[in-house]
């Protein structure tokens, strides 16, 4: 038998089981170790406690542990500020080191809350934890204490002037500013700021509410401390509202302070009225040679500022290149090859091209800018349509009898930045504010250089502006001509009409000679009038002749063809073009100072246009 047939025939005989195959060693350890990992497994989890869902009853207990652990924290902040940093700066204030009242405005009424929470509030939520076994409630406590909160109103409102009182002395009073960081060095202060603990009580309010809704949540209905609860909700939530508003405006200070400091503490910005909406960088475009720089802009709802930034390690990091108000700012998309994502702001002060980082970079700015331009523009139509619906019966014609006779109601100083009339912008040197009592509007002095008799103030004589002045007077246009001041007679009025005039030099005492357009009008024959040039509408200076000593003598300093006026310690010196002309003058102003006028002013206006074309240029 071969090989072969051998094979063949042991695989004839082979049994079921030998067919089967067997695992390997490794296998079988393999198999054995899974197994007992599973059994291992299966052990540690019977081993293992098992987790019992949290009932309500001690979510309750957990949120009243949290009220009066919360509360502990707050009464040793109120203790802060009443009795440490209240209490130092009222006694500073009473060595006369800054007022007292500043003090005591700052604080508000700090001590009442202070004593509320740590002699009634604190305690009976102390006292009540401790007994939570047999009365497991808190409601009661809070209705019982919660009408106390109203007094947090008057903190509330006063935080705004609070913080800015803090603020302006800080800067005002080293001593003031002395106290305060010497108390914020302090451990207990944990590197706070006051202004930081000053917001704690405006904070705790929205704290009470949100843990009063979360209780209401676990509490059922058929509690009996469920109307407790619910009633000291209502009343506290109208409390957090009020809080809420204060907290989003301080939160709005507390990053105008920051950005305050960025900008090296000078640019005036921290303002409650200022809002924040964007911030970032960007590339301005270079309008020579489109190279790109860096920039940052800050963006308020009232301006935008244009920075540059600083790499310093300490003290500011930008400083203001620009400010560019809202008001009729301007954005245009642009394009640029070589530069992608621009576009333009142009305002009154400065147009910037500036190129974003992406195209929705770019989108971001611009949507910003034009939501700001447009809240920007309905607050002021707003204003103008609320100021015009105010006044809109207040009479301007003569037919509008009531002028004078009834008393207006004032626009305040602060709701205008321009004059009424005029339009000219007010500031504190030049163009102050003053109010007119026909009308009470808010007028420039010269818009306001007018007086009439008011029948509702016993008709006593007040200042008045020129619409209701011409309405109460019924002043025609010669009146008011006369009722001009004496500079604001125009040149090409009296020069059509005058005795004599023509450029002169002139000179007042040691200052430097300076030609002038002078005039000595037919009607007001006694005054000499100085212009600046032939067509102004206002005279430079005006000289009463009348007493003057007159010298024609010129001497080696002055120039030739001049004369002198003298009266006391006046003297003004002239210089006419020629011998001919300054005699023509010395005719008329011999006269003049004697009081008398010249009998043949036309033979003097004759004379005078046959002067030659250099000594004159205009004619009378």
């Amino acid at each position: 038998m071969t090989a072969c047939e051998g094979q063949m025939l042991n695989s004839c005989y082979r049994t079921p089981s030998s067919d089967t195959l067997l695992p390997s060693e490794n296998e079988t350890l393999e198999i054995n170790t899974n197994v007992k990992e599973e059994q291992t497994e299966e052990m540690s989890k019977q081993d293992q406690p098992v987790e019992t869902k949290e009932t309500d009853e001690q979510k309750r207990h957990k949120i009243a542990s949290e009220l009066l652990q919360t509360e502990k924290a707050y009464v040793s902040r109120l203790d802060l500020l009443d009795g440490v940093f209240y209490s130092r700066l009222l006694e500073e204030a009473n060595r006369g080191s800054f007022p007292a009242e500043v003090i005591n405005k700052i604080f508000s009424n700090i001590s009442s809350i202070n004593a509320f929470h740590s002699k009634f509030l604190l305690p009976e939520l102390e006292k009540r934890m401790q007994e939570w076994t047999t009365t497991p409630r808190i409601g009661d406590i809070l209705q019982k204490l919660a009408p106390f909160l109203k007094m947090y109103g008057e903190y509330v409102k006063n935080f705004d002037n609070a913080m800015e009182l803090v603020k302006t002395w800080t800067e005002r009073s080293p001593q003031f500013k002395f106290i305060i960081q010497d108390i914020q060095k302090e451990k207990v202060c944990g590197n706070l700021t006051l202004q930081h603990h000053m917001l704690e009580p405006v904070q705790r309010i929205p704290r009470y509410e949100m843990l009063l809704k979360d209780y209401l949540r676990k509490l059922p209905q058929d509690s009996l401390d469920w109307k407790d609860a619910e009633k000291s909700l209502e009343i506290i939530s109208t409390a957090a509202s009020h809080s809420n508003s204060a907290i989003r405006k301080m939160e709005n200070l507390k990053k105008l302070l920051e950005i305050y400091e960025m900008l090296g503490e000078e640019e005036d910005i921290v303002n409650p009225s200022n809002e924040l909406i964007k911030e970032g960088q960007i590339l301005k475009l270079a309008a020579r040679n489109t190279s790109a720089q860096e920039r940052y802009l800050f963006l308020f709802n009232n301006m935008l500022l244009y920075c540059v930034p600083k790499f310093s390690l300490v003290g500011s990091k930008f400083s203001v290149r620009t400010r560019v108000g809202i008001d009729g700012m301007k954005i245009i998309e642009t394009h640029n090859e070589e530069y992608p994502h621009t576009f333009q702001v142009s305002g009154k002060e400065r147009t910037l091209e500036l190129q974003a980082s992406s195209e929705q970079d770019k989108e971001e700015w611009i949507k910003a800018l034009q939501n700001t331009i447009e809240a920007f523009q309905q607050r002021n139509e707003t204003f103008r349509n609320a100021i015009a619906k105010e006044y809109e019966d207040i009479p301007v014609e003569v037919s509008n009898a009531e002028l004078g006779k009834r008393a207006p109601r004032w626009i305040r100083d602060n709701e205008v930045t321009m004059c009424m009339k005029c339009k000219e912008p007010f500031n504190a040197l030049t163009r102050r504010r003053h109010h007119c009592r026909a009308c009470g509007h808010v007028v420039c002095w010269k818009c306001s250089d007018y007086k009439a008799h008011l029948e509702y103030d016993g008709n006593k004589l007040n200042k008045v502006c020129k619409d209701c002045y011409h309405v109460i007077i019924g002043c025609t246009d010669s009146e008011e001509k006369k009722k001009k001041g004496i500079l604001e007679i125009e040149s090409a009025e009296v020069s059509g009409n005058s005795v004599i005039c023509s450029f002169l030099q002139y000179m007042e005492k040691s200052k430097p000679w300076q030609k002038a357009w002078c005039v000595i009008p037919k009607q007001e024959a006694l005054v000499l009038y100085m212009y600046g040039a032939p067509q102004d509408v206002k005279a430079l200076a005006t000289i009463p002749l009348l007493g003057y000593t007159v010298d024609d003598t010129p001497r080696s300093a002055d120039l030739p063809h001049s004369f002198k006026l003298t009266q006391s310690k006046s003297v003004h010196s002239f210089a006419a073009d020629n011998e001919e002309l300054k005699q023509k003058w010395l005719k008329v102003i011999h006269l003049a100072v004697k009081g008398e006028t010249p009998e043949c002013q036309n033979e003097l206006q004759v004379n005078l246009q046959e002067q030659p074309e250099s000594s004159k240029t205009s004619e009378c």
